[in-house]
């Protein structure tokens, strides 16, 4: 047994891996040949200001006076400017808003997962292909610029990371200390000779990144006096540094300057989504609705400098003041770069497919790739700039490129797609014949079937020998070996168990059919109504209420009236969370002060609430964290997987001291309504288990033994192991139902904007992305630990009946073949890119739950059944 839920372990988890691998590989190829306009810039340098963080409407909106909060930047859109409103996407966060901006493509999903300080890819910038870049801001986005560049001529200057501090006094402190390092840099520029001249060099940029706006609004909101008063000072820094720059160059009037922003954020102080509060940002050149990635080629232009090639921008020639003829060459050097990477792409796509397999973009092949770049050459040759720019070459020329390029860089998703569902479906046909041949009575007939295993044995082993051999001609990457030979394996796994099909074939006349068909109906409502809770989250409760009137339908109510009706109830107060707000837009720690009213708690859990209302307090009085208060938060933390360990293992006695040292976190993790959660959540799941315990009773168990006397410690009969039974399926659909009300019970979690960064201010208040993100997740889990503590009980039912097998294995088939067979489908790489982040998420979580059924089964059966002794003797009446 220990053996098959390995093998599930790493199946799910190559399924897992998969989308990766279908939907979001890298898009970027290397090789290319750097485009750049033949022509003299209008710029010698730039100078790019991120304010990060700052919202569109804030910065244009006047205030409630009439006036303007910027009126330098104000004044330069009224008078010798262009402005616009640039849109970002999702995931609306610094390290790709950022990436967009300077190098001019939009990361993949996998190449934002592998790192956050440095290039998990990589590529060209705007940085890369200047002279010399000089950068001043936070360490967290400066450093990948330095790093993926290639010499020695991208120089930072960052202030260390304890300054972003979202307790500090006064984050605009760190765009002030941006501002007087310019500011210092001319100054001494001006007695250093060798520093004088890189500065008068041409195809110079500075950078200058602005985090105080971005710390100001996830500590105080957006509407808040900081975050207002803090535009304000960023617009006098770069009124400051303007005329410092003029001044140091003579006023050359060679100086390009690009005022813009990476993402806004929503009015709860967050960001991550595709809100518009959070997509549309401002920009200003001094120039409407241009995106991002759009801004790289902008600044290439304006110096003179060649276009990032890996660039998908394309150029707003709107922004640019200059002659047709400048603007012809600028957008003929675009397309033309965007055209090399379709080259490239379609040269390695290729190279690694079979000739006679081998299906080229049609609208774009190499005869009318000549076509297209020769007669919009010629037309610029002959003066006719504007039919050149115009829809019918230069830019057709990157609508189709840009085209071509998605051809390609899906060419295989069709074949891993099929590979992957192929194998899915193998596996859970194989977990059906599994937990048939080992917990259904079927009668076997004697036969001999070691000739046709031995025949079957052959004939996999030459398929997989020719997909391998197929793979290996293509020069496939070793990731489509594992997708493409894994479904023959576990096909070949389900032809062996032939004999288990062909007995249950001979037992279907013998099968309740009426009532195993109504309960495949009932599961599969459920299970639909599960996926449309992904979007919809109170349909939730309404599976709720359904659950609720459970006991009358099925006849308890009649036998055990007080755990019937406690059920009932518990239910219909759960169900309440589902339509409340997602958690952490309003935070209100008065609903934390009402759960520690509400429930008797231990002297922890009000310690705990201490901590959290007196670190709030003094967060809102700008004092800082209190390291009393961070050291209590952690120990809390820590200690959390302790407590319940030294705890007697009597079944209400570890639950409720797991309950305990859980809901003290959570609450130290808590901003609002959803402290209230856990404990109304504890409630059902007792509930649960009597009500369990009462159904058991009902269908006649013997040995019935009192819940209170019941020890998650006592070792499991195997002679009292039942077979399965048709209630196993509705018990395993209400685990599968109770983990996703953890999961979705107080918002949202595919929605990245869902999580406060308050929610972990006991802890720590200075930005790390790992530790904020682990103590984020762990928030979550918790629910989650709570649901499997109490499956832990029901999978040892009393001692006689060994449940977690079977459980598990049906909880497999429901989550996997259902779950994963619809949102595999619905997983998106186009479209809306709040679509896309969604789509992303759903599979995720799915796939993570299955993962997460086998892992977190481990951790549960330690807590609950393992205990830590101290002393010298262990007194059974408190075990």
């Amino acid at each position: 047994m220990m053996i098959f839920f390995i093998v599930g372990l790493i199946v799910h988890v190559v399924f897992f891996l998969s989308i990766f691998d279908i939907y979001f590989t890298s898009p970027l190829v290397h090789g290319m040949t750097p485009q750049r306009v033949p022509l003299a810039p209008p710029a010698k340098r730039l100078v790019l200001f991120v304010a990060d963080g700052l919202r569109a409407d804030s910065l244009f909106k006047p205030d409630d006076n009439g006036t303007g909060r910027a009126p330098y930047l104000r004044g330069v859109i009224a008078e010798r400017g262009t402005w616009g409103v640039s849109h970002t996407r999702v995931p609306t966060e610094s390290r790709p808003g950022h990436v967009a901006l300077i190098a001019g493509f939009y990361e993949d999903v996998s190449a934002v997962a592998k790192g956050w300080k440095e290039n998990p890819v990589e590529f060209d910038s705007v940085f890369n292909e200047s002279r010399h870049t000089w950068c001043w801001g936070s360490p967290d986005i400066l450093p990948m610029f330095a790093k993926g560049a290639t010499g020695d001529h991208v120089y930072t200057y960052t202030y260390p990371s304890e300054r972003e501090d979202f307790a500090s006094t006064d984050a605009s402190r760190l765009d002030t200390w941006v501002f007087d390092e310019v500011k210092d840099f001319l100054n001494v520029a001006k007695s250093n000779e060798t520093l004088l001249n890189m500065l008068h060099e041409e195809q110079n940029v500075f950078f200058l990144h602005l985090l105080g706006i971005d710390t100001n609004g996830h500590a105080h909101r957006p509407m808040s006096k900081e975050y207002l008063e803090n535009i304000g000072l960023v617009d006098s820094g770069v009124a400051e540094i303007v005329s410092v720059m003029d001044d140091f160059y003579g006023h050359d009037g060679k100086t390009a300057y690009i005022f813009t922003s990476d993402h806004g954020m929503t009015n709860w102080g967050s960001h991550g989504a595709g809100h518009p509060s959070e997509t549309l940002t401002p920009l200003i050149a001094w120039g409407a609705g241009v995106q991002t990635a759009d801004i790289a080629p902008l600044m290439a232009s304006l110096i003179g400098i060649p276009f990032p090639v890996n660039s998908v921008g394309v150029l707003p020639l709107n922004y640019l003041n200059n002659s047709q003829h400048f603007k012809a060459e600028s957008i003929y050097a675009n397309a033309i770069q965007i055209l090399e990477q379709f080259r490239v792409k379609m040269e390695q796509k290729k190279e690694t497919t079979l000739s006679f397999l081998f299906t080229p973009y049609q609208p774009l092949t190499d005869s009318k790739q000549m076509d297209f770049v020769r007669n919009a050459r010629n037309l610029i040759q002959k003066g006719q700039f504007d039919e050149a720019v115009s829809i019918r070459y230069c830019k057709d020329l990157i609508d189709q490129a840009m085209e071509g390029l998605s051809y390609y860089h899906t060419y295989d998703r069709l074949f891993l797609g099929s590979s992957v569902v192929l194998g899915f479906i193998g596996w859970t046909s194989y977990v059906v014949l599994f937990i048939l041949k080992t917990h259904a009575s079927l009668r076997k007939p004697p036969t001999n079937m070691h000739m046709v295993k031995r025949s079957l044995g052959q004939i996999f082993l030459c398929i997989g020998l020719l997909v391998a051999l197929f793979l290996m001609v293509q020069s496939s990457p070793w990731t489509y070996y594992i997708y493409c030979l894994l479904p023959v394996a576990v096909w070949f796994s389900v032809m062996r168990e032939f004999e288990t099909l062909a007995s249950l074939v001979r037992s279907v006349p013998s099968l309740p059919l009426s009532k195993c068909f109504g309960y495949f109906l009932l599961v599969t409502f459920g299970i639909e109504l599960l996926v449309v809770s992904f979007f919809y989250r109170a349909m939730l409760t309404l599976g709720l209420v359904v659950l609720g009137l459970w006991p009358v339908l099925s006849g308890l109510y009649i036998k055990a009236k007080v755990r019937s009706l406690s059920w009932m109830l518990s239910c219909l107060f759960l169900a309440v969370f589902p339509l409340l707000p997602v958690v952490g837009r309003e935070p209100d720690v008065n609903y934390v002060i009402l759960f520690v009213c509400i429930c008797f708690q231990m002297m922890q859990v009000v310690l705990c609430a201490y901590i959290l209302t007196s670190t709030h307090s003094s967060l809102q009085l700008k004092q800082g964290l209190p390291l009393f208060n961070q050291l209590v938060s952690w120990l809390t933390l820590v200690s959390s997987f302790l407590i319940p360990l030294l705890s007697s293992t009597r079944l209400f006695h570890r639950l409720l001291s797991i309950l305990m040292s859980l809901v003290c976190v959570y609450l130290l993790l808590s901003t609002g309504y959803e402290a209230l959660f856990p404990p109304v959540l504890s409630w059902l799941m007792f509930a649960w288990i009597n009500i369990e315990q009462e159904t058991m009773n009902t269908q006649g168990s013997s040995n019935r033994t009192e819940l209170s006397s019941t020890d998650f410690a006592e070792n499991i009969d195997i002679a009292k192991i039942r077979q399965l039974r048709l209630d196993d399926i509705r018990r395993s659909y209400f685990f599968v139902f109770f983990i996703i009300i953890a999961f979705f019970g107080c918002g949202n979690i595919a929605s990245i904007n869902s999580f406060d960064p308050a929610s972990v201010y006991c802890f720590l208040t200075v930005f790390n992305p790992f530790i904020m993100g682990g103590l984020l997740m762990w928030k979550v889990l918790i629910p989650f630990v709570i649901v499997m503590c109490t499956f832990e009980k029901n999978m040892t039912n009393n001692g006689q009946i060994k449940m977690q097998e079977i459980c598990i294995i049906i909880n497999y088939l429901n989550l996997s073949l259902l779950f994963h067979q619809h949102f595999f489908f619905l997983v998106k790489d186009h479209g809306s890119w709040l679509d896309i982040g969604t789509s992303i998420s759903h599979y995720v979580i799915v796939m993570s739950m299955t993962i997460f059924l086998m892992l977190l089964s481990v951790m549960t059966h330690i807590l609950t059944s393992k205990r830590i002794l101290i002393g010298w003797k262990r007194k059974m009446h408190f075990r």
